[in-house]
């Protein structure tokens, strides 16, 4: 089987974008990730600093790793935001994506496997201590925007990433070309201006991310961040909604374009905030089976309703 019969099967699978690139990491990008934990950007998401080494070889990930196939997975759609309801970010408003892309990534495994019988493979769909947009700008899927996620200059950033890890040795592809420009939408749009420059570089820092604060943190948010966090009650799309490279443009039809995948297309009904203010139990269970909303606990969604509920209102009660 061929680098280019492999990417071929994997967009037969459903994904969007396939590259391959040589399973490495790169010392800049190990610098950068220590330099930000460094600075405690990672805000109370413990697992990164604990989970650090094992990010400096992917031999910690997959002993004697040579290559790795990186997928790309478009959700772009409309955002069906109604007053009084949960404004969720895209990529959650159906199935938790991990499955998803997992699943489908395993059957790509399957087909390759035995075209290379002596090679050991590992998926990976946001759950190894992997950098993963650096591989997919070396796969050439993208380049690294300065609101820090990976933007294809045809297709834009509303993309979520997966990669296979294998000992097979696999013929890599150029890496992404592009970048901002003088562009600063997403920087001077952020409601909380999470987007910083420091160490040279443009990054986020999560103790100002509403991401991280509706969906990451655990108990209470602190005070002089509620009205920042406005109407989001799980995630936040604002930097990739004002990006230049998610607008439609005639010259370049493909740019931006909605999803049709049926596992990425919203398909739930979600309560009004007054009931996920209150949800708890069986239907919290039911609400979020199979959906990322799960990650925020009952306890987190209940604390970012009232808290949307509260900015919407003249009352103190909810919160």
């Amino acid at each position: 089987m061929t680098e280019s019969e492999i990417k071929l099967a994997a967009q037969r699978l459903g994904f969007d974008l396939a590259g391959i690139c040589d399973a490495s990491v790169s010392p800049e990008s190990w610098g950068h990730y220590q330099s930000w934990i460094e600075r405690g950007m990672h805000a109370g998401m413990s697992y990164l600093s604990t989970q650090a080494q094992a990010r400096s070889s992917l031999d910690h990930v997959l002993p004697g790793a040579s290559s790795a196939i990186v997928v790309a997975q478009n959700y772009a759609q409309p955002s069906p935001w109604k007053p009084g309801y949960p404004r969720i970010a895209r990529y959650a408003l159906n199935r938790d994506y991990h499955n998803v892309i997992r699943k489908r990534l395993k059957k790509l495994v399957a087909e390759i496997q035995p075209e290379f019988p002596e090679a050991a493979f590992r998926v990976c769909v946001d759950s190894a201590p992997i950098f993963e947009r650096e591989l997919a700008h070396r796969a050439g899927l993208g380049w690294c925007g300065k609101n820090t996620m990976l933007i294809n200059s045809w297709r834009g950033s509303w993309t979520l990433l997966g990669v296979v890890l294998t000992t097979a040795q696999l013929t890599p592809d150029q890496p992404a070309e592009g970048g901002c420009g003088s562009c600063r939408l997403c920087i001077e749009n952020c409601p909380t201006g999470a987007i910083v420059f420091e160490a040279d570089r443009w990054q986020v820092d999560a103790r100002r991310c509403i991401s991280y604060w509706t969906i990451e943190h655990k108990g209470a948010i602190p005070q002089d961040l509620h009205e920042k966090i406005g109407d989001w009650t799980f995630g936040c799309d604002v930097c990739q909604e004002v990006c230049p490279f998610n607008q439609p443009r005639d010259s370049q039809p493909v740019r931006a374009v909605e999803t049709q995948d049926p596992d990425f297309r919203r398909e739930r009904e979600w309560p009004s905030l007054e009931e996920l203010s209150r949800i708890e139990g069986t239907d919290f269970d039911a609400l979020t089976l199979g959906s990322p909303l799960r990650r925020a606990k009952q306890e987190g969604l209940r604390r970012n309703a009232r808290i949307n509920l509260h900015n919407r209102s003249d009352s103190d009660d909810l919160i």
